[in-house]
């Protein structure tokens, strides 16, 4: 299926998803992009990112874009653009964008017709839908964003299609990281390598990607591109995505050097293979949190292979040491968000499931269905802030405190894939393979 019938239908289905969640209560959604903002007491704009509910229909990253969605007519789309000379504003249109839409370019947002009393404003702009004469009570209703935002798991051909190309594109660019740290690059160097080989500027990347060096890599989102090292790394930690029509990919790595400690090498080659298996555990009903112990379990076998603890598995989990090495949760959902929304809710209403009080990091607490996209991300890392008063707990016995020491500096190790569950396993759209779910073990831990 090209494109352009793909795109067809994928707005034939949210079509069908939005008169199901309308029915009875609006007479229409009106989905605004969002407006643009600035830095405060400046008159720079913060760089803009559009509201997710409107780019599940549309691929437009621009401020001010509106769609008017109602059941029984084709969706307008108003696109408003600017008579302006300060900034580039005129953007493609797609010729299936002309087939899908109403298509009405306009000037200004003072242009576009009042869309009814009983119309749902979506978006982030409460005065924007009163001066279209929305009512408050109308603007972002709880129970419309609950129905859309649990429906925006399940994904369509089309937006797998777009993940697919996310991942493609951004393995391009891990690759290219990959080298330039193996080079001597510094953690600036090896961003620009991504960036060069990914063709796209960071603004459009999905998030700003974590590159880290030794003992950065313990910092889960690690902000800063140091321009200089005193030495060669030992590790590289690259956590970065690339976005294609509006999806997102979020891939992470792990690569050792020449001298990295001997230990750490086993638990990056152990982690990987961990992270490999657990996706293949993936299937229609698993739970997430299930997943998420069962990452903890292995997690705990492999620290004590390798001697970094000492014991058993149910001392381990007694004591919670697994989660003092994996302070974050497994995963989350994917999607033209990074940390797609609806991830704890239960049900269309909005029910929500908490993560378990050992894991509150956990984004995801759903059980898997067909077609929803999802990350896979165990991490080990070693972090002084929370290893440290373990030294003064009943814990201390089960720690290799040699062991912990001696890779301090190399931070940690996370491997990242994204995998849409399929009828009976998944699709690692990262690795590009296709797997039928493997049993689990317990994870009664």
């Amino acid at each position: 299926m090209n494109v352009s019938d793909s795109y067809l239908q994928h707005v034939a289905h949210l079509r069908d998803v939005y008169e199901q969640a309308m029915e009875g209560e609006f007479e229409g959604v009106l989905l605004h992009s969002g407006g643009t903002e600035y830095y405060f007491a400046d008159d720079r704009e913060i760089s803009f990112q559009a509201y997710g509910h409107f780019g599940h229909w549309l691929p437009v990253n621009r401020p001010e874009q509106f769609l008017l969605v109602r059941p029984g007519r084709k969706p307008v789309y108003y696109q408003v653009v600017p008579a302006d000379y300060w900034y580039e504003q005129d953007f493609p249109i797609e010729d299936h964008w002309r087939e899908a839409f109403d298509l009405r370019q306009l000037a200004t947002v003072g242009e576009i017709p009042e869309p009814g009393k009983r119309t749902a404003y979506l978006g982030p702009d409460t005065e924007t839908a009163r001066r279209f004469g929305i009512a408050s009570g109308n603007c972002n209703p709880q129970g419309l964003v609950h129905q859309l935002d649990f429906a925006r798991a399940v994904k369509t051909p089309y937006e797998i299609e777009q993940t697919r190309a996310a991942n493609r594109l951004a393995m391009l660019g891990h690759q290219a990281a990959r080298m330039s740290f193996l080079a001597g690059g510094a953690e600036f160097d090896i961003h620009l390598a991504f960036l060069e080989a990914c063709r796209q500027i960071e603004e459009e990347l999905p998030y700003t990607p974590i590159i880290a060096l030794d003992e950065k890599s313990a910092i889960l989102h690690y902000q800063h591109k140091r321009r200089h090292l005193p030495r060669p790394a030992r590790l590289l930690l690259i956590d970065a995505g690339c976005r294609v029509n509006g999806y997102c990919s979020d891939i992470t790595r792990t690569w050792t050097g020449h001298s990295a400690h001997a230990l750490f090498r086993d638990l990056a080659a152990g982690m990987d293979s961990l992270q490999q298996e657990l996706a293949q555990e993936i299937r229609p009903g698993l739970e997430y949190v299930d997943l998420h112990l069962g990452a903890l379990q292995k997690l705990s076998a492999l620290l004590l292979e390798l001697e970094i603890c000492r014991g058993d598995l149910d001392r381990l989990w007694e004591m919670r040491i697994p989660h003092l090495f994996m302070p974050h949760g497994v995963g989350h959902l994917l999607g033209v968000q990074v940390h797609d929304v609806g991830g704890r809710q239960r049900d269309s209403e909005g029910g929500q499931t908490p993560p378990p009080d050992h894991s509150p990091a956990l984004r995801t607490t759903r059980a898997m269905t067909e077609n929803m996209i999802l990350t896979v991300e165990p991490g080990c890392y070693f972090i002084p802030l929370l290893l440290e008063p373990a030294r003064e707990s009943a814990a201390a016995e089960s720690i290799n405190w040699d062991a912990v020491e001696a890779l301090y500096d190399h931070g940690g190790v996370r491997f990242e894939d994204n995998v849409r569950v399929t009828a009976d396993g998944i699709e690692n759209m990262t690795r590009g393979e296709v797997h039928s779910a493997q049993p689990t073990t317990s994870n009664a831990l």
